[in-house]
């Protein structure tokens, strides 16, 4: 494709506020705050004692893009088997403990690049500083994670009457016992299933602290509804700047996660994700499956650069003027399939050659 003009993106453009500038902190040598990219991670759903089972996901959601993998240790047999893990990764892991803050000490000693804490749930503020204390000698960062759901016996009275206000006055009240021991290494979540309540915390925590905010929307939900639930609440959050990590949290295979996380910053224009497949809806008027089409093509644009666009379009009402706005489009007839490369009409071939044709063109887009 050298010397060939490029069409992609050329027309985007931003949806969003200038990003809220946070301090930075450092997970692993990945930056987060700042200047830093809206990072994207995920959690693995294996049993972390089953070292080998949880590697394999490890590398399959770095492999989609996962910038920080998180995993539960929550066992004795999830902290003996983490030295290995954290050895064999090829991402930066993020331990997520509840309940016993001996384990966060575990995870310290195994080398673990960030801790994720559930203050409603260790509770003795004692046994935070302990652990604060022994990840300020490793110089390894806390996530505050606050969520709806988990929240302390003490908030009690004032969830039922703010919600919203109970998530923040958490946070602020752990990063002050955190403070307490010299640690200032933190980022903060503020999660809730209710995607507004999420957005009015996120909020009010930005306008009163320069603290990295990771975003998300806790037990989401399936595939479909947990996208559109998350997608909800952050993406309002990103256009006002506002963001410095996200996981959309699904009960779905956690690859999906990344991918929608990706998709999601992308539409944006917030990060450099994946190429664009535009893809008609279904309708009474397409002359070929563009269901199938569209995953086949999104499959093999995987590859692609960012910036690339790929039309798959079913009729030749839309279909020749958003083919013409692709790097490469296709607009189906009754028995024929017209090809656009870079704006023109590149050829025209019979549609039972569509598939093989299609695995040509995409390779000349790389």
């Amino acid at each position: 494709m050298s010397g060939e003009k490029q069409i992609g993106n050329s027309h985007s453009f931003r949806l969003c506020a200038p990003r809220v500038k946070t301090r930075q902190i450092n997970v692993g040598g990945i930056t987060i705050g700042g200047d830093a990219p809206i990072r994207v991670q995920s959690m693995t759903c294996t049993k972390t004692g089953d070292a080998d089972t949880t590697l394999e996901q490890i590398r399959e959601l770095a492999t989609a893009g996962a910038e920080l993998v998180r995993l539960t240790v929550n066992d004795e047999a999830a902290g003996e088997a983490l030295p290995r893990i954290i050895a064999q990764s090829n991402t930066p892991l993020v331990a997520d403990i509840h309940f016993n803050h001996k384990l966060a000490l575990v995870s310290l000693e195994a080398g673990i690049a960030k801790l994720r804490i559930n203050p409603g749930n260790i509770g003795n503020k004692d046994k935070i500083r302990e652990v604060a204390a022994a990840a300020l000698d490793k110089g390894v960062p806390i996530r505050i994670g606050v969520n709806g759901g988990s929240l302390h016996r003490r908030y009690e009275e004032l969830h039922a009457q703010d919600p919203a206000g109970a998530l923040v006055q958490c946070a602020l009240d752990e990063i002050e016992t955190l403070a307490a021991v010299g640690f200032h290494d933190v980022a903060v979540s503020l999660k809730s299933s209710e995607p507004g309540q999420v957005v009015d915390a996120c909020r009010r925590f930005a306008k009163i602290s320069d603290v990295p905010q990771h975003l998300g929307v806790t037990e989401a939900g399936t595939l479909l509804a947990g996208t559109s639930r998350s997608v909800a609440a952050m993406s309002v959050l990103l256009s006002e700047g506002i963001g410095d990590t996200i996981r959309i949290s699904l009960a779905a295979d956690p690859v999906q996660e990344i991918l929608a996380g990706f998709h999601m910053l992308s539409a944006l224009g917030l990060r450099q994700g994946f190429a664009r497949v535009v893809a008609c809806p279904t309708c009474g008027r397409v002359e070929v499956d563009v269901v199938k089409l569209a995953a086949k093509v999104e499959e093999l644009a995987k590859d692609l650069p960012p910036e690339r666009i790929v039309a798959v379009m079913g009729c030749i009402v839309n279909g020749p003027g958003e083919a013409k706005a692709a790097d490469l489009g296709i607009a189906a007839g009754q028995t024929k399939v017209a090809i656009y490369r870079m704006g023109e009409l590149h050829r025209t071939i019979d549609k039972k050659d569509l598939e093989e044709v299609l695995v040509a063109e995409i390779e000349r887009l790389k």
